[in-house]
């Protein structure tokens, strides 16, 4: 490398760093480090050979540590140095070993740096902290005391609790090794990195490591990898209440941790997951904990809030770096709760705080979180969408730009213009206390940081009533990007509210208020009325009024009718979606298919809609267009005055408008409008599929398979409205179909439409995020055919029904909460059985779904319409295998054995003509095109996808068994 100048001397040494870095001498250590991380471990070996500097700085083991992390796939083995593990990782040659062993020693360089690394990394922690701390101690403590003095208010100490707990007495190294040695359990790091090691690999880690940031046993499935651990402990009586527990366990949020972890081990400052409290019990051992206050971020914290989607980050240093150079900075005033745990003590953390812990040594804990009625507001509210109430919630007045205090409710007296001491980008807020470089800037970032505990001090309050007056009013969870970081999907939030609306009825009011924070609850309860008030329907009972379902929009049960508000994915959306199904019924009564008699009767259909501050409501059934639509300039840009204006074909318009837009670009104006359409049909009978999915016979899932085969044979035949050509009048720049193309000409729409996403195939598969090998994104293009009309450019014989490749009515969302079943032999109150007849209905939660004992289940009707879309037919198959079959191939052959229509060429094509003549392709590039993590699904099915080495593995995996689908009538 170039070298400039002399060499300089440092205390009678050479400096070696000027000739041995040349260029790279401009750039601090770290910066050379954060390069060196980003390299691939064979091109750090060869660096190391290039100079003495560089010999140095690519052999620090905390380098090897973070480069051996970021390659590990699965249980690993600690090799006594991350070095040696990652060469042992990369499968190097026996002879890449070191010739010498002993490390290369070389005079005049120093870092500080890597110094305080090296420190980091071999301190002990002997005597560290010994004081108990000034968080309070109580041992026999009533729940009633509890309540009144602690819940939700402040951190607690508890002794006596866990004394009678088999754990209390088992649970150490030795006797978790010798029974859960070759147990897996999930390993906690720095990075996002997925990894596990077996117990016995683990424990002697531990023994080994030296390293500055350890690793820790984090295992929120250790319950399912050891149950037995289950049995070990149980939840202390002070903490029992979980409003969780109404979720089916794959579908709540990880609740309980098994930590284990060595000396300097730990959790760096944060708040947990949707503000739930915490209680934690050490079993071995002695943790350090530093607590704050809500709204507090300790000193050396970076927040992150995002506008657009309300997801909160945060960048800590690690629990031992952070007790070494940012504590010692603080102010008495400004210095945190502390306390050190003790063997058999459990700790209580309320809604909110920050919390940081230190393993003091080696350790053992069982932790668990929770929703109870003291913080379920907190939770619904951070469970909201929208940024600035999440933010303020972690963040305190942090999260706020300039502007942000004039829209809280509680006067705050401060000094608006400070907050310009950090940077507030809107769209990616950076909410800064400064992290200490060195001695010079240590006074700076004490008074910036003691500037904003002032402001906390003033006017920060933890209270619901101040929080939601951040709340974003005209957010609501279903349109609204969900926040990655959520505990909780927002399908699973709708199905927790809606059970604990019915299941916990005597704290519905304070449902109801977690219900309008998260789901904006009361917003839609006072739509529903005025639709009830303009039909003449009775006003939602105390039953009635909270949104049922996991679907995306706000259904309602009313006792013999369902009302659902169309709000999915804005106004225009809905009005296609509305406008479409209403044409669909139209075409269904009129060709009198047999489909018309499993589906819910439409009983009326509208718009509503607010005007000066008052809601109205205009009956609407698809044809003629209603003043307000043209008003609100939401017309289709071709219709005539009889057609179905925002029918199908309209919708197939807007479907390519729409298609290869950025993710969460939304195609409605920028301001809202306040139009929402909605309809009413006959409530069914019975219970959903979902419910019953784990009880039914395999008879009766048989019936249901060839039902669902029987059904979408009547839809797919459902003649669909004339092609009206509405695509090549519009103004948008269209792909044109290859000369010489067997595609008919309706299917440009499909095809121009497939063209467009498949322009942006990198955005579809990157969102599925680390559901798929990151190997197979890069050869997702070439397995994808690069003009979508060859995909379905399957016709040679227009007189074979097996060679008819034609579009159809598709569902596109027959779902397991999609499918009505209906008892067909229930077990009567006097102990004897009768038929269909016996339907009671008293207006339970899911409509005459009363009936808890039935020998037999029956498939009624299929529900839901509003997705509804003319399409290629195979489509429809992606749901109904992935979600009502999870992929159980036996039942997708009764399916097709019911279905009997061809999806495509004959089989006897498929040996001859290559992937494109596969109907296993065809549907795997639909997966892949579509708008959902459709892998996501598969991966949870089959476990040995993620680590799948090509698409076509992935392809005929799933869905190979369409391959000898004859299609036979």
């Amino acid at each position: 490398m170039e070298s400039f100048g002399a060499p300089a001397t440092v205390y009678g040494f050479r400096d070696r760093r000027l000739e041995a870095l040349g260029d790279l001498r401009v750039l601090p250590d770290e910066v050379i480090n954060t390069i060196l991380e980003n390299l691939t471990p064979r091109d750090v070996s060869r660096l190391a050979c290039v100079s003495s500097v560089m010999y140095i700085l690519c052999n620090e083991e905390p380098l090897w540590m973070s480069l051996c992390l970021s390659r590990v796939k699965g249980p690993f083995q600690y090799k006594g140095s991350w070095k040696e593990t990652t060469l042992r990782l990369e499968n190097a040659p026996h002879g890449y070993e070191e010739p010498c062993r002993k490390q290369l020693q070389f005079d005049g360089f120093n870092s500080i740096f890597l110094y305080r690394r090296f420190y980091r990394c071999h301190t002990t922690l002997d005597g560290f902290y010994l004081d108990a701390g000034n968080v309070e101690r109580r041992n026999d403590l009533s729940l009633e005391e509890f309540q009144n003095e602690f819940d939700g208010k402040k951190p607690i100490i508890l002794s006596g609790l866990v004394d009678s707990w088999l754990a209390r007495r088992t649970w150490s190294l030795d006797h978790l090794s010798q029974k859960y040695g070759d147990t897996a359990f999930k390993i906690s790091q720095r990075s996002a990195k997925k990894i596990s090691m077996k117990f016995k690999d683990y424990a002697e880690y531990m023994q080994l490591q030296h390293d500055e940031d350890p690793l820790y046993i984090f295992d929120d499935q250790f319950g399912e990898a050891a149950p037995d651990l289950l049995k070990d402990y149980d939840v202390p009586h002070l903490f029992q209440e979980d409003l969780f527990d109404v979720l089916d366990g794959d579908k709540r949020p990880p609740f309980r941790w098994l930590i284990i972890g060595p000396e300097r081990s730990g959790a760096s400052w944060h708040v947990d997951p949707a503000l739930t409290s915490a209680w934690n019990t050490l079993l071995c051992g002695r943790k350090r904990w530093a607590l704050y206050p809500p709204g507090k971020v300790p000193l050396g914290v970076t927040v992150h809030v995002n506008e657009e989607d309300g997801d909160v980050n945060i960048e800590t240093p690690s629990s031992l770096q952070w007790w070494l150079d940012f504590y010692p900075l603080l102010a008495d005033e400004d210095k945190p709760i502390e306390c050190t745990q003790l063997p058999g003590e459990t700790i209580y953390v309320p809604s909110g705080w920050w919390h940081c812990v230190l393993n003091l040594e080696s350790t053992i804990a069982v932790t668990q979180n929770f929703v109870n009625v003291n913080n379920f507001e907190f939770v619904c509210l951070d469970l909201a969408p929208g940024y600035r109430h999440k933010g303020v919630c972690r963040a305190g007045f942090l999260a706020l730009d300039g502007n942000g205090f004039e829209d809280a409710e509680t006067p705050i007296p401060c000094d608006k213009g400070s907050l310009s001491n950090f940077d507030l980008e809107r769209k990616g807020k950076r909410i800064k206390v400064h992290q200490c470089e060195d001695d010079s800037t240590h006074q700076n970032s004490i008074s910036s940081a003691s500037k904003f505990y002032d402001l906390w001090k003033q006017g920060f309050s933890y209270d619901i009533k101040f929080l939601a007056s951040f709340l974003d009013k005209e957010r609501d969870h279903y349109n609204s990007p969900w926040s990655p970081g959520n505990c909780i999907g927002q399908r699973e939030l709708r199905e927790w509210l809606s059970k604990l609306w019915y299941e916990k009825p005597a704290i519905r009011e304070l449902i109801w208020k977690g219900a309008c924070l998260a789901i904006n609850a009361g917003k839609w309860l006072e739509c529903l009325e005025e639709i009830c008030a303009y039909h003449d329907m009775s006003s939602p009972s105390d039953d009635e009024r909270l949104p049922v379902g996991t679907g995306s929009n706000p259904v309602y049960l009313m006792d013999d009718r369902v009302v659902k508000i169309y709000i999915e994915e804005g106004v225009e959306a809905s009005l296609y979606s509305l406008g479409t199904e209403l044409e669909f019924y139209n075409l269904l009564c009129k060709g009198n298919s047999p489909l018309k008699n499993h589906i819910p009767e439409v009983l009326a259909s509208g718009i509503l809609y607010l005007e000066n501050g008052d809601y109205k409501v205009v009956p609407w059934d698809g044809k003629k267009i209603p003043e307000v639509i043209a008003k609100g300039n939401l017309l289709p840009e071709r219709y005539q005055a009889n057609d179905f204006a925002f029918g199908v074909w309209s919708k197939k318009q807007f479907e390519f408008r729409k298609a290869g837009l950025p993710m969460h670009e939304p195609i409605d104006p920028a301001e809202p409008i306040n139009i929402w359409p909605y309809i009413i049909t006959k409530r069914c009978r019975g219970k959903m599929f979902a419910e019953l999915r784990d009880s039914l016979s395999w008879d009766d899932a048989s019936n249901l398979a060839s039902f669902l085969g029987e059904q979408l044979r009547n839809l797919h035949l459902l003649p669909h409205p004339p092609f009206n050509n509405i695509m090549s009048s519009t103004s948008y720049t269209l792909e044109a179909i290859p000369d010489g193309s067997k595609i008919p000409s309706k299917l440009d729409v499909l095809i121009k439409t497939l063209n467009k996403k498949r322009k942006g195939t990198s955005d579809y598969v990157n969102k599925w995020g680390t559901s798929i090998p990151r190997s197979l994104v890069e050869k997702v293009d070439e397995y994808l055919p690069d003009d979508m009309a060859k995909l379905l450019e399957t016709i040679e014989d227009e007189n074979d029904l097996n060679n008819r490749m034609d579009l159809s009515w598709i569902h596109s969302d027959i779902m397991d909460d999609n499918i009505q079943m209906k008892p067909c032999l229930v077990k009567s109150c006097l102990g004897g059985t009768t038929g269909d007849n016996y339907l009671p209905s008293n207006g339970s939660k899911n409509g005459w779904n009363d009936i808890e004992e039935s020998e037999s289940w029956c498939p009624s009707y299929i529900l839901d319409f509003s997705n509804l879309s003319i399409d290629d037919p195979i489509c429809d198959l992606i749901p109904i295998y992935l979600d009502v079959f999870r992929g159980n191939p036996n039942l997708l052959q009764k399916f097709l054995e019911s279905y009997k229509l061809p999806l495509g060429r004959g089989s006897q094509k498929f040996d001859s003509g290559g992937k494109l003549h596969r109907l296993s392709y065809r549907i795997m590039c639909y997966c892949i095109l579509h708008e959902e993590n459709i892998f996501g699904a598969m991966s949870s099915i089959w476990k040995e996808l993620k680590t799948a080495k090509s698409w076509e593995e992935i392809e005929l995996t799933v869905w190979g068994e369409l391959n000898n689908y004859k299609g036979l009538t």
